[in-house]
């Protein structure tokens, strides 16, 4: 089996999890997202924790990165919450595409933040993207909806922001498992003084549904740093668009949902961009 092979089944088995994760959290019920989101980053500090022990730098870091230690797990932290709320408000794979929508946020970022050059080809492709999210999000058409739609588009910005200060912190020689424990542990106290003064009461079952999110999203960023390290995201990146499939036939089997026509259009769009995208960087 090629490297190229194995990232490729690597990223749609990290597609699988994250699939898996955001169907758990809506199957944890009717908790708020602060609440889930503790628990979900609460496994994968844990997770996390181990691997830096198990290396030799532990916690050594550089510490003119701090600032942007603290960005990158700000905007992450966003990111989660808006797509928790989303998950519990829309269909499975809508939430899941708009949160899809980070990487084309990643290359607005990269221009006005790292200097990157875009090119005409990237920049219509973002165009065509938003446009592809508006099917989704069908701005006025339900209040019930849009709101959520647009907290959902929220959330893929926060992450687009996050993985834009990851590239960054890479390209400054910050360690890979250092930044997935600070935003583990940054994450985690930030939901804790919510949790000790608005916790609500949870079942059994829902403390075990929430915890196999945080083992599935754990799953999930394993996954997809072994894809990397064995092929280059140009080469890879499209098939995380997996997702997308994962979470309709999660949402069709375990929830009984079904996207609407303007929706399957958006995804259309979305997931068509991406792959002309893949194919012009490769080209390129």
């Amino acid at each position: 089996m090629t490297k190229k092979t194995k990232g490729i089944l690597y990223i749609i088995l990290s597609a699988f999890c994250f699939a898996l994760m955001n169907l758990f959290v809506r199957l944890s019920g009717d908790l708020p997202p602060m609440q889930k989101s503790f628990f979900r980053n609460a496994v994968a500090l844990v997770f996390a924790l181990i691997v830096l022990l198990r290396s030799e730098e532990k916690f050594q870091f550089h510490h003119k990165n701090l600032p942007l230690l603290i960005t990158r797990a700000a905007f992450g932290t966003i990111g989660i919450l808006c797509n928790y709320y989303a998950i519990d408000h829309l269909v499975l794979s809508d939430a899941s595409m708009l949160n899809k929508l980070s990487p084309f946020f990643a290359v607005i970022i990269s221009y006005l933040y790292l200097k990157e050059k875009v090119t005409p080809f990237q920049a219509g492709a973002v165009i065509v993207a938003f446009i592809g999210a508006l099917c989704i999000i069908k701005p006025g058409f339900s209040s019930l909806t849009t709101g959520p739609a647009l907290i959902a588009a929220l959330g893929g910005l926060g992450a687009g922001a996050a993985y834009t200060m990851v590239r960054k912190l890479s390209l400054n020689g910050e360690r890979g498992p250092f930044i997935v424990f600070f935003f583990s542990a940054f994450s985690t106290l930030f939901c804790l003084p919510y949790l000790l003064f608005s916790y609500h009461p949870m079942t059994a079952q829902q403390l075990i549904i929430l915890l196999c999110a945080g083992l599935a999203a754990a799953g999930g960023q394993f996954a997809i740093t072994a894809a990397y390290a064995n092929a280059p995201a140009r080469e890879i990146s499209v098939f995380d668009y997996s997702q997308i499939v994962f979470a309709a036939l999660l949402g069709f089997f375990v929830l009984h949902q079904i996207p609407d026509m303007l929706s399957i259009i958006g995804y259309i769009i979305i997931c068509g961009t991406s792959i002309a995208m893949f194919f012009y960087n490769q080209k390129h």
